[in-house]
């Protein structure tokens, strides 16, 4: 039997993950073997294409391992059935919603399908929570608003909102930044830190935010073609695993500052850009 610390919410043993197809299966990173507290914010780092949002995918059940297991809670997740597994963890995709006349809180609400038997009808506890994760988000001013009227930050808040009111121990987020610009970028990592502290539920995010979950992040899974590196912002950085996150010909880590900047085209360090870098200026690559 699987033996796991009280405070480990999720560990993953000799996984493998990737697609199947009739004739093989398409495996992305192998060997992985992740040990995650109760109360983290983990992001999970690396390039596109290299397997970050097929984790996140796994791990929440909405496909099937190659090989090796994930456990939630010291219990195989083979064997949750889905309405189980959907009061232990919830997920944010970062596919656009379709359309629809939902309000703000409407949307927030169906999180609490997992306790009303997929019904309408919502208790005085599930109003309760609704209204709880539209405080804790800051959008109770929206919750009338149609969810088409919001900005990219503001809906990002209300899917949030709407994973928070799903009560669940572990929140997986699937590039929540991704359409959002620098400024709301940081204040959804910022609320992301607040909530993990304040709720001590699991926060684990796919992000390309380097910076940011070097400055926010509890833990970092850090996907390079090399290898997966897993820990601390600071045991990273100490065993330079962040040299091997992008070509050295195009970005340089730097330890003193812990900050990547792009070199310029003429192969040396640009003045104006790594100013920009300190400054935090710039983010993406």
């Amino acid at each position: 039997m699987k033996t796991q610390s009280k405070n480990k919410v999720l560990t993953t043993e000799n996984l493998s993950i990737g697609y199947r197809t009739k004739k093989a299966h398409h495996i992305v990173a192998s060997d992985i073997d992740l040990s995650i507290e109760k109360g983290k914010l983990v992001t999970v780092l690396g390039k596109n294409g290299i397997g970050k949002s097929t984790l996140l995918r796994t791990i929440a059940k909405v496909q099937k391992p190659l090989n090796g297991n994930v456990f939630i809670n010291n219990k195989n997740l083979e064997t949750y059935a889905y309405q189980e597994l959907a009061t232990a963890l919830s997920m944010v995709l970062t596919e656009r919603l379709p359309e629809s006349q939902l309000t703000v809180f409407e949307l927030v609400a169906l999180g609490r399908q997992p306790y009303t038997n997929w019904i309408d009808k919502l208790s005085d506890i599930d109003l309760e929570k609704v209204n709880w994760a539209l405080d804790e988000t800051e959008i109770h001013h929206l919750k009338h608003k149609r969810f088409y009227e919001l900005s990219d930050g503001q809906l990002q808040r209300v899917l949030i909102a709407r994973a928070l009111a799903q009560d669940t121990e572990i929140i997986i987020l699937d590039e929540p930044t991704a359409h959002l610009d620098l400024h709301h970028t940081i204040k959804i990592f910022s609320l992301l830190k607040k909530l993990t502290e304040k709720t001590s539920k699991t926060i684990i995010m796919s992000s390309h935010e380097v910076n940011l979950s070097i400055k926010f992040a509890d833990e970092i899974i850090l996907f390079t073609d090399a290898k997966i590196y897993t820990g601390t912002p600071n045991e990273l950085i100490n065993n330079n695993s962040f040299d091997n996150l992008f070509p050295s010909e195009i970005i340089n880590f730097n330890r003193r500052w812990r900050l990547s900047w792009i070199k310029c085209s003429y192969q040396r360090n640009c003045k104006i850009c790594k100013k920009k870098w300190q400054l935090g200026l710039l983010w993406k690559y």
